[in-house]
């Protein structure tokens, strides 16, 4: 659920490195990077993930005699630093030095204004928006650039891809994500927990419940409370239903990209009975609201027998629609080799969530790192898996709704007749930091989180989307730009939880 207390600040950069590098090489994960201050000194802090927990090394880079904060960078030797270091150039100003391509991701290129610099308690300069694209990848006769966005038909969040192509192959892509940043890093700073939950839940909007859990079990930590059964049961529901909604949005415009209209219509009426009984149960669609530091704000709003009912006849009712789509000669046509991952970079990069399960990496925290009442229920079992691809992320996610089903008819059986069926208790943190998990449909939730007297100091919210969309790049090998619909939509991921 939560690591209560990072290790002691190593004495110098090169110690914090070396014991990085050991540990990874040890079968611990790289789970993230982030920054606190950063003008004469930064704070740099790694994340590491293993069976016990999530822990932290923090470590104090200053500046050197030029007065630029600099350090050896990890992305040459860890493949999932490459994005955190990035970002931690954009937002604290420290450089990681030898970095692979130390370019703007979070920030606009170019806008000349000094990094917000997260955990340093000062007004944010706006951000002039900035045109210039950067230096090409790939040269050669016939070679363009297709800026794809940040605008788009439909419904789409703003975000840049440029694809750099002779006409159809794409042997290069970028990402540009920085047309989402809202800098949550820093609206964070200074609330109290209870206004901290409701600026979590709008970290991934589609990822509400799982970012106010993660939230949430860091300062239950820090607070030392346990959450009461009832809560406990209550949480996992939301949390699978809403992972229910994610997945049939992911199928929905797998389908819409095939032109199977009638596919398309059925899972975007599953979705939205998903939606509406989540709605039913809490009063919102998202489930916001729900999971508070110490509990739940209140429990069901239905009896568990008639949510046992609906959920029963919606899986009844979307396993028809399953088989027949997946039956669909033409649309696994367009599924089958599109968007390979490589097995052996998925492994070394810690892909989270379908992607990775996919490939057959899965370090499921509800699983490895259980919190609330998947410590109480049966674990989720690893998805047989087959293919790197499209079709086998939908696959993996196909197996994740049947044990969503699972799991919410299992805690509502679980809640009748709770002797204590208590929401939550009260809770009362103080200063210290702790990280805090949870498994949101894109994959794992991870925020470090430091109080002072209560309040936010420095709050890290890792999502998901941020650390699998860097692998958005690897996965084009023989794909062409018709395949992109399928691509994007098979990793499923949130735009705005990318460029917090």
């Amino acid at each position: 659920m939560a690591t209560p207390s990072s290790t002691a600040a190593l004495s110098s950069v090169e110690q914090w490195r070396a014991e990085i590098l050991r540990r990874v090489a040890g079968g611990e994960r790289f789970a993230g990077m982030y920054g606190t201050g950063g003008r004469d000194e930064c704070e740099l802090s790694a994340l590491l993930a293993a069976a016990d927990g999530v822990q932290r090394l923090p470590v104090v880079v200053a500046a050197g005699a030029d007065g630029v904060l600099s350090y050896a960078a990890l992305s040459t030797e860890i493949e999932a630093a490459f994005w955190y270091e990035r970002a931690l150039h954009d937002l604290s100003g420290v450089v990681p030095l030898n970095h692979p391509r130390l370019e703007p991701l979070l920030l606009p290129r170019g806008s000349g204004v000094a990094p917000p610099r997260p955990g340093d308690v000062e007004v944010m300069e706006p951000l002039p928006s900035h045109e210039e694209h950067g230096p090409a990848d790939v040269s050669g006769r016939g070679i363009f650039t297709i800026p794809f966005g940040p605008v788009r038909s439909g419904v789409f969040e703003s975000i840049e891809f440029l694809v750099e192509t002779p006409g159809e192959d794409v042997p290069h892509l970028n990402v540009r994500p920085h047309f989402k940043h809202r800098g949550v890093a820093k609206r964070f700073e200074t609330l109290d927990v209870r206004d901290g939950v409701l600026v979590a839940e709008r970290v991934e909007g589609i990822a509400s419940v799982a970012h106010a859990l993660a939230f949430s079990h860091a300062v239950e930590v820090l607070s030392s409370v346990d959450v009461p059964p009832a809560a406990r049961l209550v949480r996992v529901i939301f949390a699978e239903l809403e992972r229910l909604a994610n997945h049939l949005d992911v199928a929905m415009r797998l389908a819409d990209a095939a032109g199977l209209a009638v596919a398309t219509a059925r899972f975007s009426w599953h979705k939205e009975l998903v939606m509406r009984l989540t709605s039913r149960l809490c009063g919102n669609r998202f489930g916001r609201g729900v999971v508070v530091p110490g509990g739940v704000r209140t429990g069901l709003a239905v009896d568990p027998d008639v949510l046992t009912a609906d959920v029963t006849a919606l899986s009844r009712r979307l396993a028809a629609d399953v088989r027949a789509v997946m039956n669909t000669a033409s649309f696994l046509d367009r599924l089958r080799g599109t968007g390979h991952l490589d097995a052996g970079l998925a492994a070394r990069f810690g892909a989270l969530g379908p992607i990775g399960r996919a490939c057959g990496y899965d370090d499921d925290p509800r699983r490895v790192r259980p919190y609330d009442g998947y410590r109480d229920l049966p674990a989720p079992t690893p998805p047989e898996v087959d293919s790197c691809d499209a079709v086998g992320r939908l696959r993996v996610r196909w197996t994740e709704v049947e044990t969503s089903v699972g799991l919410i008819l299992g805690a509502a059986r679980a809640l009748d007749g709770l002797a204590d069926d208590r929401p939550g208790v009260v809770v009362e943190p103080g200063t210290g930091y702790a990280t805090g998990w949870a498994e949101a449909p894109q994959g794992e939730v991870l925020y470090g989180l430091e109080l002072a007297d209560g309040r936010i100091r420095r709050c890290f919210a890792r999502s998901a989307s941020f650390h699998n969309l860097a692998l958005f790049h690897d996965v084009w090998r023989g794909d062409v730009l018709t395949d992109f619909a399928f691509i994007e939509a098979s990793f499923g991921l949130s735009y705005a939880a990318v460029a917090m």
